[in-house]
């Protein structure tokens, strides 16, 4: 009899954990359908109220019990009188004269420059609110990557300046190449003592594995419709005329980038900055590549009292093969970065 009652609780349990299983599996199908065409989110953070709160939180941490009952006291009634503005002003069908908004986003580049799916997204939302008083101001990080995606990025804050609304650019690590090319379209470029940036230049390089197939009796065979469809190739065998023709390219991509930055930047002299080399804020400072040395953070606690801050951040929803894959890239990039740091023997020691 014992034996019966252990195995209809063993088997009362198994059905319990079954159900909870079921239950869990299709909350989840139920969630996956809900948002089966929802592409993405629009997020909007407060900035504003989150630094103050920590600011009140520290001093209140500081004042006596009689001082900080006196504070709480005075802040009621500063609210009343506040609340009554607010309901008066409502009545009379006239809006309060509020701050001018300081609209945050955050860029933090890839090779791809993949993040200009959701820059776009947050310069549209932004365009449809903002008006000439408002400022936009982003905080910027890469290192550079392919042409036409930082130059799509680049683009997109122009639409930013197309609208005459005043863009600051803040770098507190590095913005270097591509991410120049995005930061030198601001009305105001900020940056950190030691971030780096600069690095206007073109660079581009190809394996060549044809002396390996040579070498194992594997023949290649590439079929191209006009003279220079394709100029280095990496297995077959590569001609001086094929590399000339490249290397044309690599300069004409050049002379587009100085263009541009000279278009943005006329306080710049092109020709000494544009030579491929990074400095740290300190030196771009005085190179005209940046106009203030300041941090993102100091930045904002000057706006703090002028402006109301809002970080407007669109995420993308991600499926798990997107989310393992972009974990394979980050392992990868932070793989070069270190091997970069590590051969151009300018760490601190």
């Amino acid at each position: 009899m014992e034996y019966v009652i252990e195995y209809g609780l063993f088997f009362a349990k198994i059905v319990t954990f079954a159900i909870a299983i079921i239950a869990v599996v299709a909350a989840v199908i139920a969630l996956v359908s809900k948002q089966k065409n929802k592409k993405g989110e629009l997020q909007l953070i407060d900035l504003s109220e989150h630094l103050k709160e920590t600011k009140k939180t520290i001093e209140e941490k500081l004042l006596t019990h009689h001082q900080l009952k006196a504070r709480h006291k005075e802040e009621k009634k500063n609210q009343k009188e506040t609340d009554k503005a607010a309901k008066k002003a409502a009545k009379s069908g006239l809006d309060e004269k509020g701050l001018a908004q300081l609209y945050v986003i955050d860029f933090k580049g890839s090779i791809d420059a993949k993040e200009v799916t959701s820059l776009r997204e947050e310069i549209t939302a932004i365009l449809g609110v903002a008006t000439e008083q408002d400022e936009v101001f982003v905080r910027l990080e890469s290192g550079g990557g392919m042409v036409h995606g930082y130059g799509l990025a680049a683009s997109q804050l122009q639409r930013l300046r197309d609208h005459k609304i005043p863009l600051t650019i803040s770098v507190d690590k590095v913005a270097a190449s591509g991410g120049y090319m995005m930061a030198c379209v601001a009305n105001k470029i900020i940056a950190a003592p030691f971030a780096i940036l600069g690095s206007i230049g073109v660079i581009a390089q190809i394996p060549n594995f044809n002396k390996v197939l040579k070498k194992h009796d594997i023949e290649f065979e590439q079929l191209t419709a006009g003279e220079y469809k394709r100029t280095l190739t990496m297995f077959g065998e590569n001609d001086q005329a094929g590399r000339d023709k490249f290397k044309q390219e690599l300069e004409e991509t050049h002379d587009l980038f100085k263009q541009f930055v000279s278009q943005q930047r006329s306080q710049i002299d092109i020709d000494k900055v544009a030579t491929g080399e990074h400095w740290y804020g300190l030196q771009a400072i005085e190179r005209n590549l940046v106009d203030q040395i300041s941090t993102s953070d100091d930045y904002l606690l000057t706006q703090l009292d002028s402006r109301h801050i809002i970080q407007i951040k669109y995420t993308q929803r991600k499926k798990f093969a997107d989310k393992l894959g972009h974990a394979a890239v980050i392992a990868l990039e932070n793989s070069l970065l270190k091997i970069f740091q590590t051969q151009s023997n300018k760490l601190f020691k």
